[in-house]
């Protein structure tokens, strides 16, 4: 008999990350950023399941409230909530956000929330920087959604190496089978992370670069790339590689470069998938895009975006989610992910 597949879950996730430069929303409209204006990367065109929205160096000027939600986060839900969105969950540490919304129909099939928080910057202290998440068990399947910030400047890779390894290392979570980052099905990792060019290119002939969209050529020389493949840090994780114009650093409220600092690639989206934890159980993460909003000029860095087809397949055997759901994280759960950061070095 030929095998027969049935899906659990077909979705599509929408994620964005931008550095605001301590600015607020104010006036702005989030129509295009949020691609509301009638134009997806989703299949038929249709709007995203899910939004997950990381956001670095938010003004924490109003000193934080615990029970008034950041007004970025009114922001995008007020433009969300037109579409019948609603709030999953946000979190906050300092000048780091992530919030998570979701269609009304999805929410049954949301279960196991949890956040969590990383403090790196300035021994811990102050959270200037570092990083925080939201996991939780979607469709069945366990997934968990990190925002960071790491240390900035070019001569602060080491610093970036060891923010990377203090978030992996310090996040934890409650939930049976998914303590840490790299025990769920599906990762996501969004946020200015900060990465530069290696070598001495000066600003300026990078910039002359991008201009000629020598973009392959850079990205030879992205550190973030490199890490990857020596497998430093972030090499549990997959990239689309950019085919954009790096995203930093710009004269706020246009497209130039300030030349102050040489233009990199500072802000990423990278994605992780173990597709065959379970038997006769198929995972999937298809990129569909990965763009900059060069529309966006409201601080020095553009605002990028990736759109993922969430997919979860059975083969000759036919699942609820919410059996999906006690296999993965019930009481009997004795799933557990093989794959640990210790596989990368750290040097």
């Amino acid at each position: 008999m030929p095998a027969s597949t049935s899906v659990i879950a077909d979705l599509c996730i929408y994620l964005l990350t931008w550095n605001v430069g301590t600015h607020s929303p104010k006036d702005l409209s989030l129509t295009s950023m949020l691609e509301l204006n009638g134009t997806t990367s989703c299949p038929q065109n249709k709007l995203p399941d899910i939004y997950v929205v990381g956001m670095q160096e938010v003004s924490t000027n109003q000193v934080l409230n615990i029970f008034q939600d950041d007004p970025w986060v009114l922001k995008l839900a007020g433009a969300l909530s037109e579409y019948e969105y609603v709030k999953v969950e946000s979190k906050q540490l300092q000048g780091i956000l992530i919030t998570m919304f979701a269609q009304h129909k999805h929410i049954p099939h949301m279960k196991d929330i949890e956040t969590d928080e990383t403090r790196t910057g300035w021994g811990g202290v102050w959270g200037n920087k570092g990083a925080v998440s939201i996991r939780l068990s979607l469709y069945g399947t366990g997934a968990v959604f990190v925002c960071s910030h790491l240390a900035a400047h070019d001569a602060k890779l080491k610093e970036r190496i060891e923010d990377y390894h203090q978030i992996v290392d310090n996040h934890k979570y409650h939930v049976k089978g998914y303590p840490r980052i790299f025990d769920h099905d599906f990762v996501f990792w969004l946020g200015d992370l900060n990465f530069r060019l290696s070598g001495e290119m000066s600003a300026w002939d990078i910039r002359n670069a991008v201009e000629n969209e020598n973009y392959d050529e850079l990205l030879k020389l992205d550190q973030l790339t490199l890490l990857r493949e020596t497998g430093n840090a972030f090499s549990l994780l997959e990239e689309q590689l950019p085919k954009f114009a790096p995203t930093f650093k710009f004269h706020e409220g246009g497209n130039e470069y300030n030349l102050k600092r040489r233009p990199a690639w500072c802000d990423r989206i990278l994605h992780r998938v173990q597709a065959n934890s379970y038997p006769s159980i198929i995972l999937s993460a298809q990129q569909l895009s990965y763009q900059s909003k060069m529309d966006y000029t409201l601080s020095d860095h553009k605002p990028v975006t990736a759109t993922f087809s969430y997919k979860i397949e059975t083969h000759n055997l036919s699942y609820t989610d919410e059996e999906l759901h006690e296999m993965t994280h019930g009481a009997g759960s004795t799933m557990s992910n093989p794959f640990k950061a210790e596989l990368e070095s750290f040097q």
